[in-house]
């Protein structure tokens, strides 16, 4: 990652060994440079403008509607489709065929033509077929229990629970958002140059911004058919509190491994951005103010996150016993030497846990918007720039690259089950990422290549049987398999944080903290794992609706506002 007018920093970048290993990046919180705030921030300062020429929803809470977004440049459109779900066919998972709701985001504005091809289709999901028309694709059901409360609640004229509101945190979740060309939708390349869309995951972002939107005014919409004059709607502050929740699997573990260069920019702006905080030498009043403001309400949502799942309910627990002693130490003057931020962090390394590390890390970033949000332009990538194999390296050098970049995996003891007891592999039927266990399972013979670490060991010891001078292209032409582990070991010399430094087919790997890692950038909150393979979370709670956004805050939105901390 190449920065312009980069600060100049006194505080190097934490080393890859103790970022890229699963348990810590399993414990990664949203930050600024999460795709969702990135979205907001320019949502807000480019003045998009949103309204809903479509409402076409009967009194059974059936139709279509459509949620414009009108930029500068470009518009972009909310294509939602509701439908009357029987309650035993709403599941969450990928192999469902039928869905409370279903949408696709559409370049431009639809005609009728274009609306009545994609009633057609979207519904179906993978069963139907969209086009380069739409950038994403992608479908939600209820949460029920409150689905139901709010409706009764606003039907007799009264304000849905709050704490019933908190406890779940979502009217919908969504179990898929499909973009870059799958089911026939735009392939990325085409949208890649848009000023609006090079960054990672807009277009996604913007589809499930508008689709909360589109579920709160179906929930009021139902409201006022069973309550008629009675009803009313739900008070703007409370109304915020929902978010729009998700059920992700396994489907999405395998991005990070698939794309190694965007992976290290991602994290190597993060890095950067810690770097620059701690390198400052002294805060002002008011950042001091705003960190101890956000660290009171990051007490909060602590407080307000319900899991249970035992993994996350521990790392729960020790995140709220991190936050009460990092505020302890914070109010005992722990900001009062010079570089306050990198002596704190310092401090947290020996006191915290990694959950609460690295919660740190987020929160020590919000007072720094001039510092920090400039290097969210630099996550996206060009992944085909690293995909020559350069040849001509002798096998000394690229035995050195294993061993400095790699070392990690040379003393893995082969011999153990344990550490080879996975495979990755590709469904048949909803061609999506699984994981099966080798000795326990038929298939290991579609196996992925995401045992690097066994790999890596291996190719170390087999390269001991080639002269140093040998070309790297003289031993590919008589090891090919080694070809793909080979571009992965020179792409990350040259990027550093592209690999997860673990054995990803372990018997103990945990795909849960590759999940939780991807989803922080994303964004989500509220992480609630299910099992070891997939997990729940809510996106966009707290944010500004669309009508909201040119007259409030596009940035604090992130932490439950201080004023619901009970007495």
């Amino acid at each position: 990652m190449i920065l312009a007018a980069e600060p100049t920093t006194k505080v190097a970048k934490r080393d890859p060994n103790t970022v890229m290993r699963l348990s810590r990046l399993g414990s990664f919180h949203q930050s600024r440079l999460s795709f969702m705030r990135v979205l907001l921030r320019r949502l807000k300062r480019e003045s998009w403008q949103f309204d809903c020429p479509t409402w076409e929803i009967d009194e059974t809470g059936v139709g279509r509607a459509v949620y414009r977004a009108r930029g500068p440049r470009k518009t972009y459109c909310l294509v939602a489709f509701a439908h009357d779900l029987p309650p035993e066919s709403r599941s969450d998972r990928v192999i469902a065929t039928a869905w409370d709701a279903t949408f696709c985001l559409f370049d431009g504005e639809p005609d009728i033509g274009d609306l009545d091809r994609l009633q057609a289709n979207v519904p179906k999901q993978e069963a139907g077929r969209v086009s380069d028309k739409e950038l994403s694709l992608s479908r939600a059901n209820r949460s029920v229990r409150l689905w139901d409360h709010v409706i009764d609640h606003l039907a007799m004229g009264k304000q849905p629970d709050a704490e019933t509101v908190e406890s779940v945190g979502y009217l919908m979740r969504t179990t898929a958002v499909y973009g870059s060309g799958k089911f026939g939708a735009a392939d990325r390349t085409l949208i890649a140059d848009r000023e609006m869309m090079c960054g990672p995951f807009q277009a996604e972002m913007l589809s499930v911004f508008l689709t909360r939107a589109f579920t709160l005014d179906l929930v009021e919409h139902m409201a006022r058919v069973k309550g008629g004059d009675h009803a009313t709607v739900i008070e703007p502050t409370l109304r915020r509190r929902f978010g729009v929740g998700n059920s992700t699997g396994l489907g999405m573990a395998p991005f990070l491994m698939n794309h190694p260069v965007l992976l290290n920019n991602w994290i190597s702006a993060r890095e950067e951005a810690l770097a620059r905080v701690r390198s400052v030498e002294t805060p002002s009043s008011t950042e001091v103010e705003q960190f101890t403001d956000y660290l009171a309400r990051a007490v909060i949502n602590v407080d307000n996150w319900n899991s249970a799942h035992e993994i996350q309910i521990e790392k729960i627990s020790a995140l709220q016993n991190d936050l009460n002693r990092l505020t302890s130490h914070v109010n005992a003057d722990g900001l009062s030497a010079p570089y306050p931020w990198d002596s704190l962090y310092q401090w947290a390394e020996q006191n915290l846990s990694l959950e609460g590390q690295e919660q740190l890390v987020s929160l020590m970033m919000e007072p720094y918007e001039e510092i920090i949000d400039e290097l969210a332009q630099y996550m996206d990538a060009d992944e085909l720039s690293a995909f020559p194999i350069d040849g001509s390296m002798p096998v000394s050098a690229f035995r050195q690259l294993i061993e400095d970049n790699y070392g990690w995996t040379l003393g893995l003891d082969l011999d153990r089950r344990d550490n080879q007891s996975r495979f990755w592999y590709v469904s048949q039927e909803k061609l999506e990422p699984r994981l099966g266990e080798r000795f326990d399972e038929p298939g290991a013979e579609y196996e992925q290549p995401y045992d690097i670490s066994v790999n890596a060991s291996l190719l170390h010891k087999t390269l001991g049987g080639y002269d140093d001078d040998c070309p790297l292209a003289d031993f590919l032409l008589e090891c090919p398999e080694y070809r793909h582990l080979a571009r992965r070991i020179q792409t990350v010399a040259t990027y550093p944080y592209a690999e997860i430094r673990d054995n990803l087919i372990s018997a103990e790997m945990l795909p849960i903290d590759i999940l939780r890692c991807k989803l922080s950038f994303f964004g989500a909150t509220r992480f609630d794992p299910r099992s070891d393979r997939w997990v729940r979370i809510c996106m966009f709670q707290g944010a500004p609706y669309p009508n909201e956004l040119e007259s409030m805050a596009g940035e604090d939105w992130c932490y439950p506002p201080l004023e619901e901390q009970t007495s």
